[in-house]
């Protein structure tokens, strides 16, 4: 097994550098994890590939720039569901640390590329909202289906990029450095300057978001001036206002699920973690779990297209059922004419 240099608070670790890592002590905690793991996961990718589906069933939705990020982000958040899951309970409940360093620097890029997709898929679609709010007379013509491909290409490529540096060589092992005390084999310079990237894509998601609720609010009270027109102008009113909550539950859902890891984070990097503050750092990884949970919910479940979809799916279900509860009765009561006659 790689070994490389260990958290200074360690010493029980006795050289075993994945051990040191391994801070759920009880069977509670393990079972606690287990069952958030669990439960996230499952309903996270059974929510997403709903959405998934919804999308690329329907030739009208798949057309639209907007949907292809939301794909992005659906895609994104079942990927991290899946890898974050299968090596975390591996790694926290199983305690499995049989595997070398390159296998699990390749299961952290897996995570990294997935969350960091996940949040960059968020910022992209804060974009799209941002323009289509401040310039809709041009939105057609600057947000292509070209360029929403060629955005969400270079999206995946660069937090792949990033999410497999370590991988590549930029870790404690090969550079001889100091290791962070909450990843196995992660260069603690490496560890900055990946939260300086993913606190970069939540200020310009916020502050996307931010102009694009101040533009509704700027739009909503021009119409309430303007009461003598009615109609479309009301219905765009309202959108705007259905548009201005949903912003505000999706910084609430992002600040509420991301701000304890990134603080843990940074606080990892300027002082030393006791076991305590790790087990801590442990179960509030699952809230980025969650995050990818509520995701769905918001975004796709929000809308009135998806939301119509998603009927027509039930409807066609329920009457597939339908019928083949109908359909053996049918079948009995043939053949018991036949038999009578």
């Amino acid at each position: 097994m790689d070994t490389c240099r260990i958290p200074e608070n360690a010493s029980k670790c006795s050289g075993n550098t994945m051990e040191c890592f391994m801070v759920l002590s009880t069977q509670a905690q393990k079972i606690s994890i287990g069952i958030l793991c669990g439960l996230f996961g499952t309903m996270c990718v059974f929510e997403n590939s709903l959405v998934l589906y919804l999308i690329f069933s329907s030739p009208g939705i798949r057309k639209k720039p907007s949907y292809l990020f939301i794909g992005s982000l659906a895609l994104a958040d079942i990927l991290a569901s899946i890898i974050f899951v299968c090596s975390f309970i591996n790694f926290h409940v199983f305690n499995k640390a049989g595997f070398s360093k390159e296998v699990f620097l390749l299961q952290l890029g897996g995570v990294n590329t997935s969350f960091s997709a996940s949040l960059s898929s968020l910022l992209l679609t804060a974009l799209d909202r941002y323009i289509s709010i401040s310039r809709p007379s041009e939105y057609k013509l600057l947000m292509t289906r070209k360029r929403a491909w060629t955005a969400l290409g270079v999206l995946w490529v660069t937090c792949a990029t990033i999410a497999y540096l370590p991988l590549l060589g930029w870790n404690c092992c090969v550079l001889d450095s100091a290791c962070s005390e909450l990843f196995p084999f992660v260069d603690d310079n490496y560890l900055s300057g990946w939260l300086c990237f993913t606190v970069l894509l939540l200020g310009c998601i916020v502050y996307a978001y931010a102009h694009v609720l101040w533009r509704a609010r700027q739009h909503v009270a021009y119409m309430e001036k303007h009461q003598a027109q009615v109609g479309k102008q009301n219905t765009r009113m309202r959108m705007d206002v259905m548009l201005a909550k949903t912003l505000v539950m999706v910084l609430a859902v992002l600040t509420l699920c991301w701000s304890p890891v990134l603080v843990l984070m940074i606080y990892s990097v300027f002082a030393r973690l006791s076991d305590h503050v790790r087990k801590v750092f442990a179960f509030c990884s699952t809230l980025c779990l969650l995050n990818s949970m509520v995701n769905p919910i918001i975004y796709a479940l929000r809308s009135k297209e998806l939301s119509s979809s998603l009927r027509r799916v039930f409807s066609h279900f329920r009457r597939q059922l339908k019928a083949s509860e109908e359909s053996p009765e049918a079948e009995s009561t043939h053949k018991f004419s036949v038999i009578e006659t």
